[in-house]
């Protein structure tokens, strides 16, 4: 005899289900299948609505338990005597918790270490009811984990939702996002200085002269040609060799080897 249904209100749906099993494919056993999805519906939104309010919209949350319903009608075998909701319970909100799981993390984070969260959150309210301090050695004595996972899932305890960086720290502090750090576009400027310091070292010191009055004091070519008596095509001719050896020196040698 079937396990009596969890609600009073769950429809009776066992000799729908026993013909289901009987009716070859086609669009009679489709319809059959789709009016036993609609009368369990009610039941999957009554799931669903018990995740609510943790940052996913009941709408979704119904949706997701809506697969998990048809994944139940579809694996559900009347002969083995067990009522639906009883197995269709579990299918559910496993599918809702899966939803959870994979999808509403802010931070991705791997599936062993979202485990450890859920043991460790619950090894924490577990000793905190007894009166226990829930320190990491505590929790780790009271679940078998190291320290070391412990850690790893008290991390991932802050990683399922972001604050936003207009989020105030405390009274009177800048916002989150005042106190994150941004990309500095000096940094590529710096690579590039210490990358062409070898190849400007080698040249000769006229050559070493040339560039500067070039690109630090910013003379044309014409007044470089002045300052030190050459022709201006003399000047460009320098500055063109010497920036082609000072490139070829910086690809050709690795960053850390070239202040040696």
């Amino acid at each position: 005899m079937a396990d009596e249904s969890r609600y009073a209100d769950d429809p009776d749906t066992e000799a729908d289900f026993r013909r289901l099993v009987e009716l070859r494919d086609g669009p009679g056993k489709a319809r059959l299948r789709g009016q036993i999805i609609c009368a369990w519906l009610p039941m999957a939104h009554r799931l669903a609505a018990r995740y609510r309010n943790r940052g996913e919209t009941l709408e979704d949350l119904r949706q997701v338990a809506a697969i998990g319903l048809v994944n139940a009608v579809d694996r559900y075998d009347p002969a083995i005597g067990r009522a639906f909701a009883p197995f269709a319970v579990p299918t559910i909100t496993g599918e809702i918790k899966r939803h959870f799981r994979d999808r509403m993390w802010s931070v991705h984070v791997p599936r062993r270490v979202q485990n450890l969260r859920n043991v460790v959150r619950s090894a924490g309210s577990e000793l905190a009811a007894m009166g226990i301090t829930p320190s990491p050695a505590r929790i780790a004595e009271h679940t078998g984990l190291t320290e070391d996972e412990v850690r790893q899932g008290s991390e991932a305890l802050h990683g399922f939702s972001a604050l936003s960086i207009d989020a105030e720290t405390a009274a009177g502090e800048p916002l989150l996002g005042d106190r994150l750090g941004a990309l500095d576009d000096a940094f590529d400027l710096v690579l590039d200085r210490e990358a062409a310091k070898p190849g400007i070292r080698r040249l000769a010191e006229r050559e070493r002269r040339v560039l500067y009055l070039r690109f630090f004091a910013g003379m044309t070519q014409s007044a470089i040609a002045t300052e030190l008596g050459l022709s201006q095509m003399h000047v460009s001719r320098l500055i063109t060799e010497s920036c082609r050896r000072i490139r070829e020196s910086a690809t050709r040698e690795p960053t850390w080897a070239q202040g040696s």
